[in-house]
């Protein structure tokens, strides 16, 4: 079965956060409908910072299902975990702090250790610990931003980390940075149930439209590749994101 992708264009960044915290809502009320818990890979970066903090509020604070909520992280920086590049500190301080998530179901990256291989070895280890009853990694949502390169999660253009088919989780050296990330894979990726992007900002526009308005480019994306076998795939813009998609024929 082919992944179904819906992109919806928002007027602004506003509108995004907000029909954002409904998916998250409406996906953590099913996954605890249907399976008694959910689990979320959160997204590091600018982008969803507001809709973190939309998420500890009400009314998101009272209907999430937070005590069966698993979180789980789609990336992290080799920095300790109260250095301010961490995603999983961002994360903390934005909202997991003020939601009441048991804090043996937040699962993070041991981003401070001196072997990224091994830490993205231990997350692996953890995550068919979680999802050892579906044999794959099964998430119920996960959060992915896009980068001005196409880059999602740290998969970035051109990293041997595109290339795996097996391993959930990979160390991914980042040149342009000079820096070491951990991932999770396509494999991870594309097992989900559901995936959600947010895109904003007129800094995004080009990549935006190559990767999901239809403009011609070669090659591919890394965000382009994240197309669950089983699953829905959401693009949520707004209008600065998606200023560059050139109107079609059956559009007035």
């Amino acid at each position: 079965m082919a992944a179904t992708r819906i992109v919806e264009v928002l007027p602004g960044p506003g509108d995004v956060h907000r029909a954002a915290a409904e998916r998250f809502l409406a996906a953590a009320r099913e996954a605890l409908d249907l399976r008694g818990r959910f689990a979320v890979a959160l997204s590091g970066g600018s982008t969803p910072r507001d809709l973190y903090r939309r998420l500890a509020e009400p009314p998101y604070l009272d209907r999430v299902p937070w005590a069966r909520t698993y979180v789980l992280f789609g990336d992290e920086r080799c920095v300790p975990p109260d250095d301010p590049r961490s995603n999983y500190r961002m994360a903390m301080e934005t909202f997991l702090h003020r939601v009441p998530v048991p804090a043996e179901q937040i699962l993070r990256v041991t981003g401070e250790a001196t072997d990224p291989a091994r830490a993205a070895a231990a997350y692996e280890a953890e995550l068919r610990g979680l999802f050892a009853a579906e044999g794959t990694a099964r998430f119920d949502l996960v959060l992915l931003g896009v980068g001005t390169d196409g880059h999602t999660a740290s998969l970035f253009p051109g990293s041997p980390a595109l290339g795996e088919t097996s391993r959930w989780v990979a160390a991914s050296f980042v040149p342009k940075l000079g820096s070491w990330r951990v991932t999770l894979t396509l494999p991870a990726l594309n097992a989900a149930r559901r995936v959600l992007f947010l895109v904003t900002g007129e800094q995004k526009a080009r990549v935006f439209a190559e990767a999901f308005g239809g403009v011609p480019h070669e090659p591919a994306h890394p965000c382009e590749l994240v197309a669950p076998t089983d699953g829905l795939v959401e693009v949520l813009a707004d209008r600065a994101a998606a200023s560059r998609v050139p109107p079609r024929a059956d559009r007035p």
